[in-house]
């Protein structure tokens, strides 16, 4: 009976999660939307929905201490609640920074546009959610192998950073009085960037999970 209880308890704490998950994924490309469709409405909602992501983390933090405390699992369980402890601070961390694109939206939203060219934000922005997504997908399926290679993906936000880092930098020596706009567009340049760091930490989590192996600091992944 009480392990059937305690699988009960994991299997909510699974769907929570998920549901975490997918919001903070739609925040992220809520906030994108706004700044390339200048939408400073849509900003203020991402804004807004920040609140029940915290409260989303909040509810899951309680719960796994209370199945730590109360039902003391073991070996696989354990690792279970373990990683789900340490994700969910992640996923509120990629809201944060999924808001703070949305800050700048509405920042830059009021200004004339910087420029026409968002190809690589937008390619940031889908393959950081789209990582994501995929990462959940490896925690629900315990699916180290693939969580090894979405980890690979990041390169192509680092890649697409250093473009965005260069492009905006050129044209602030060009044109000083850009300086402050190109600053906000670094900033959410650099939001992305440390979301797909974050789906990293996510994926590390997965193996951990499956395995029982830390592969954070190891030179191969």
């Amino acid at each position: 009976m009480e392990h059937r209880l305690i699988d009960t308890r994991l299997d909510v704490l699974r769907d929570k999660i998920l549901l975490l998950g997918g919001a903070t994924e739609a925040a992220v490309q809520r906030a994108m939307q706004a700044l390339v469709e200048r939408d400073s409405e849509l900003a203020r909602q991402v804004l807004e929905d920040d609140k029940i992501i915290d409260q989303m983390e909040l509810e899951i933090d309680r719960m796994s201490v209370e199945i730590l405390a109360l039902q003391q699992p073991a070996a696989h369980d354990l690792r279970f609640v373990i990683s789900v402890a340490k994700i969910t601070p992640i996923l509120e961390r990629i809201a944060d920074h999924a808001s703070s694109i949305a800050d700048a939206a509405r920042i830059l939203n009021t200004e004339p546009p910087l420029t026409e060219k968002y190809v690589q934000f937008p390619l940031m922005a889908e393959t950081a959610a789209e990582m994501l997504r995929a990462a959940l997908d490896a925690f629900t399926n315990e699916d180290s192998q693939r969580s090894r290679e979405i980890i690979r993906r990041d390169d192509i936000i680092d890649a697409a950073y250093k473009k965005v880092f260069d492009e905006l930098l050129e044209m602030m020596i060009k044109d000083p009085t850009i300086t402050t706009s190109a600053a906000h567009l670094l900033f959410v340049a650099k939001h992305l960037e440390r979301i797909g760091d974050y789906v990293k930490d996510i994926c590390e989590l997965n193996v951990y999970l499956r395995e029982a192996a830390f592969i954070k600091h190891s030179p191969k992944s």
